[in-house]
This record gives structure tokens, sequence and C-alpha cells, in this order.
């Protein structure tokens, strides 16, 4: 099985051109399902697993403490590598194609409100030197557009286009989207331009960079935000994702449509949107209980 999974990673790697992150998720994945056939079922190959196997693998996922969301990626990923196998005519059916995962709740996405983010942005002590604008300006452009943290840090010069109000983000699997920003986020960018282009030596055509000139890391990033948002104590996580999840939560409040944040947030489906049509339903029940006098 071990030559399959390679082969099976190459084509991720090469053809599907996925991140290096992903591939290595999906190697571990598969490596454990062949370490369960060999320690459990030691009669079954890869071309004879059926769907009982794989159900008994489930169990045993289940039964070592493994979340309902984990089982149900690693049950995605043995789905596509058998996908894969019956493209290249290993297998002659998938044995995964109508197993169903175990059911999982679906958390509600912690966001930023409105009065609180404004605060962070007004009330810190923010000033027009280069670290401190860079800081404020990574803090608001997650919260207007929604880019994820590796879309900030791979941001480029030429991406951001003054005349036409947009910036080109380059989101998973090297997919590029549009976002439009207002004239104030306009306003703040070209200030940050100017204080970067005066004070940092041997820039490297990245948008958002360090005091070398060098592009942003991801934990860097992620320190700025979290810093920044330790100030509202109702907030149960601080990360990058706490504000583009503000970012759609707000979007979807405002009377924006499903598919418009869609395409704003770069997702795949629809399916990957809706989460934030429940957090959207939660304010209005927060709302009706607060408002009606028989609630």
């Amino acid at each position: 099985m071990t030559k399959l999974i390679e082969k099976y990673l190459d084509y991720l790697r090469y053809e599907k051109n996925y991140s290096s992150h992903t591939e290595i998720s999906y190697s571990i994945d598969l490596h454990q399902f062949s370490d369960f056939l060999k320690m459990y079922h030691p009669e079954v190959e890869v071309q004879s697993a059926d769907a009982d196997v794989i159900r008994l693998w489930m169990v045993w996922l289940m039964e070592e403490k493994m979340s309902p969301r984990s089982v149900n990626r690693k049950l995605s990923t043995l789905k596509s590598f058998y996908k894969f196998l019956l493209r290249i005519e290993i297998v002659t059916f998938n044995p995964v194609k109508k197993i169903v995962g175990p059911k999982m709740a679906k958390p509600i996405p912690s966001f930023v409100n409105d009065s609180d983010m404004e605060r962070v942005l007004d009330e810190h002590n923010f000033d027009n030197s280069f670290h401190s604008l860079r800081n404020r300006i990574i803090l608001e452009l997650f919260y207007v557009t929604g880019i994820r943290r590796a879309e900030l840090i791979g941001l480029k010069d030429v991406d951001v286009d003054f005349f036409a109000g947009s910036i080109l983000v380059t989101g998973k699997r090297n997919k590029q989207r549009l976002i439009p920003v207002s004239g104030s986020m306009k306003l703040l960018l070209s200030q940050y331009m100017d204080v970067r282009n005066a004070e940092i030596d041997n820039l490297s055509g990245y948008f958002f960079v360090k005091e070398d000139g060098e592009p942003l890391y991801e934990m860097l990033v992620h320190r700025i935000v979290v810093e920044n948002l330790r100030c509202i104590p109702t907030l149960a996580k601080t990360s990058p994702h706490v504000l583009r999840h503000s970012f759609a939560t707000g979007m979807l409040n405002n009377g924006a449509d499903i598919n418009a944040v869609k395409e704003l947030l770069g997702h795949s489906s629809l399916a990957a949107t809706e989460i934030y049509t429940h957090t959207s339903f939660e304010e209005l029940k927060k709302i009706y209980n607060k408002a009606h006098p028989r609630a």
C-alpha cells in the first residue's frame, strides 16, 4: 500500500497542486489506515477492502477517542484516495463512496462585534510609525476583507490596485479573486506604503514586510492579532481567523447575499459559507429574546 500512497501524494503535489500542509495531512491519514489493516486485518489488501472494513476502521478511530470531525476528515481522505485508485484502475469500485461519517455538532464561529473592533482600531495607541501603522492595517484588512492569514502574507505590491480600489488575493490551490476595498482603506494602504518605502531598505516586493524588508511569517501575524484583540474580554478566541469570521458574519447580518460572501471569502462551496448563517440566526435570537415582551 505504501507505493500506492506515494503515487497518490505525487498526484496531489504535481497535478492537483495541493499545499504541503494538506499533503502531509493526507499522508498521515492513509498510513494510519494502512497500519490499521496490517494490525487488525492482515489478510485484507487495499484493493480488496470493502465497506465493512472501512466501518471497522471508523469504529476503531472513535474508540481511540478521536473526534467526529477528525474521523470525517480521515474518511474524506480515504474517499479521495480510492477515487484516485479507481481512476488508475487499481480498484473497480470505491468502498468509501456510500459510507456516512459520524454526525458532529457545528460550532458557532467566534467573531468580533463592530463596536469592539472600532474600539480596538481607534482607541489603541497606534501612531504613524512603520511598525504601528503596519500592525493596525493588518488588523483592519483582515476585518474588512475576510482574507486568510496566508493570503495576507502573500500579498504583493502589484496586487494592490489603488485606481480600481481592489486587491488581488491568491488563495488555496493558487485560485485568485478580487476583493474591493473602501476609500478609507485605500488611504491607509497608501499611507503605509509611503512610510514603508521611506523607512525600509531592500524591499522584497511583498506588501507587508518586516523591518528587514522580508515578508512576514505566520506566527508574527498571529501574534499581532492576538496581542491587539486581548482587550476584548467577551471574545472566546483570538486569531486572524476570528476576524475572517467577523467579516462574514457582519456581511450576512447586514443583508449581504450569501453567494457574494462565498465569492469574497474564496470558498469553493456554499456549504462552507453557510456556517455563518447559523451565527446570524443566533444574533437574531438574541435580539428577539431581548426585545420581544413575551420572549
